[in-house]
């Protein structure tokens, strides 16, 4: 079995590539640009560990390159697309909405129109739980009405619609994830929780709690998602395409969070609060019924344990 995985030096698609190559035999090939949106190091370092696994091969490319994309196809036998790879950050979307329609949209495009002509059993692509904006009924189920609030969520929508499209055209197995909040190892120093250990550990970067720390998210560990799509994968159940939550179904507030980092890590540093920020979402909570009806059961790392990992691989990670 081979699994292109694109966005594989990101933090979901490098420890989905890592999960893949550790417990089975699959052979995963990785695209990723190495943009440097977040820190380059962190990106090649990744890479370097896939490296370490004869059935992992790397090209150095963009996803908007068609041709290079193409190439990539023919001379590797592909079995099945998990397309990771997209601009990420919302606030940033502010700034370079250009960014998300290039990348997240055109380069989705890209990748499908390069893979309609191969014999692809499965194309499972990465949405956001930012679809669903600032929505006043929870948990969010896929069924819902979207309302996307930034051009980043929008770009998801439009991915989602495209795949419903195209799903029935070219008769290929699409299904959608919208993540909710993943975090654990490895993970991007531009979210929350990293930046957060970033500033306990290092004294001169200031942490700025925005909305006074009102805010809710539906934290989900890394493994768990990388599990789940494991078992999307190898399941043989027939679809045409399908839209699931990737959540743990338990909210927390960032204020909670923030105490149970400080247990961890016995330091506190000092948190400069200050209002919404624009195109921030205020709560969210998402259903996990569908996965679990799908897929059966699926367990979910607590919060208390997922966190000691993460704070445990920083320490590592950053030699503290």
């Amino acid at each position: 079995m081979q699994i292109l995985i694109t966005g594989s030096a990101g933090f979901i698609g490098f420890n989905l590539a890592k999960y893949l190559l550790e417990k089975s035999n699959v052979r995963i090939i990785g695209i990723d640009s190495l943009n440097n949106y977040y820190s380059k190091k962190l990106k090649k370092d990744r890479i370097k560990e896939l490296l370490k696994f004869k059935r992992f091969s790397f090209f150095h490319t963009n996803i908007l390159n068609k041709k290079k994309v193409e190439k990539i196809f023919k001379i590797k036998k592909i079995d099945y697309v998990i397309n990771l790879a997209a601009q990420a950050g919302v606030r940033y979307s502010l700034e370079k909405p250009n960014e998300f329609v290039d990348n997240n949209i055109q380069g989705f495009y890209n990748l499908i129109d390069v893979a309609k002509n191969f014999k692809i059993k499965k194309f499972i692509y990465a949405s956001s739980s930012s679809i669903y904006g600032d929505s006043k009924k929870f948990p969010l189920k896929e069924t819902q009405n979207v309302k996307p609030k930034n051009i980043y969520a929008l770009s998801k929508k439009i991915n989602e619609e495209m795949a419903e499209v195209f799903s029935k055209q070219y008769n290929i197995p699409f299904i959608g994830l919208r993540f909710f909040t993943v975090y654990g190892e490895w993970g991007r120093p531009d979210m929350f929780m990293m930046k957060y250990l970033n500033s306990s550990y290092k004294k001169r970067i200031n942490f700025y709690l925005n909305n006074y720390g009102k805010h809710t998210r539906d934290f989900t560990y890394i493994l768990d998602a990388c599990r789940i799509i494991e078992k999307l994968v190898l399941s043989k159940k027939n679809i045409r395409h399908e839209i699931f939550n990737i959540c743990s179904n338990n909210p927390k507030k960032l204020t909670d969070i923030i105490k149970s980092i400080n247990n961890l890590t016995l330091k506190k540093p000092k948190l400069f609060k200050r209002k919404l920020q624009q195109a921030d979402v205020v709560k969210t909570h998402g259903s996990n019924k569908k996965i679990k009806k799908f897929l059966g059961n699926q367990h979910f790392t607590s919060i208390n344990q997922g966190l000691r990992i993460t704070v445990n691989w920083f320490r590592k990670y950053y030699n503290l």
